[in-house]
């Protein structure tokens, strides 16, 4: 008995730049100008729409008084224990952000597992990250103005030393590319390495370990990772020099009238 060989030319290169393209989805005109909506801006409709009917949902019927349901329950011991990890983190003045926060965490977090429903993450594009990332660095520049003014925000620039001032300047341009391109790039090299996996195994063995581990424990780490870093940052903007104690205070006032 002789056996054939089975070959099987796969063209991964080919099959890999399909799968990670981004791909339009349909245009229209207004006046001359042609706009383009591609997959990543449908899916994060669709994303923003679901959470948001989710919510209504989940909190209709809400009490203030009287015997809670455990669903309220849920979403309240839930809310705190998130609200505690950002209150831990950033000064009470900075406590108006942390909705924000929350809604960027969730939103991220979805986008990153919505490959298991069988949609492309947003977040695949960089596009969106950059979107994300800006959007943050200018909630983080205007957390700072409000708690400092405008005149002191630009005075922060010059500490703890003037002669860093040009290092901190240049920070406004490397934060928002760093959270862009760290978010681009854990998630696209995940999605890669799922349809590598996908592709030559041809869906034969469903590769469930490697799809736990890419498409959910990586992705909402990488949501925890941007969320904690803006954070980080708000607190960083926001935060002001701490002031002399009284006695200290007392003791150069002193010393001052005796000089004189």
């Amino acid at each position: 008995m002789v056996f054939t060989p089975v070959t099987m030319k796969i063209d991964l290169a080919k099959e890999l730049a399909e799968e990670l393209s981004i791909e339009e989805v349909f245009s229209f005109k207004i006046g001359n100008t042609s706009i383009s909506v591609d997959e990543s801006t449908v899916v994060s409709v669709i994303i923003t729409v679901a959470m948001t009917l989710l919510a209504l949902i989940l909190t209709r019927n809400l009490k203030v008084e009287g015997e809670l349901t455990k669903r309220q329950l849920l979403l309240e011991m839930l809310y705190i224990k998130a609200e505690n990890f950002f209150k831990g983190m950033l000064e009470p003045k900075a406590y108006r952000y942390i909705p924000w926060l929350m809604s960027v965490a969730l939103y991220i977090g979805v986008a990153n597992i919505i490959g298991l429903f069988g949609m492309k993450p947003p977040t695949k594009s960089m596009q969106v990250t950059a979107v994300l990332a800006v959007t943050s660095i200018v909630l983080v520049e205007y957390a700072g103005i409000r708690a400092k003014g405008f005149g002191g925000r630009l005075k922060a620039f010059a500490k703890p030393v003037w002669i860093i001032t040009p290092i901190n300047i240049l920070e406004l341009f490397t934060k928002p590319m760093s959270l862009c391109m760290r978010l681009f790039g854990n998630v696209l090299a995940a999605f890669t390495i799922m349809e590598l996996i996908k592709i030559v195994t041809r869906n034969i063995l469903i590769p469930i370990i490697p799809s736990l581990y890419f498409d959910i424990f990586d992705g909402l780490l990488q949501a925890y990772i941007f969320v904690f870093l803006t954070t980080i940052y708000i607190g960083e903007a926001v935060e002001t020099p701490e002031e002399e104690p009284k006695e200290k205070k007392i003791k150069h006032k002193k010393l001052k009238t005796k000089t004189n």
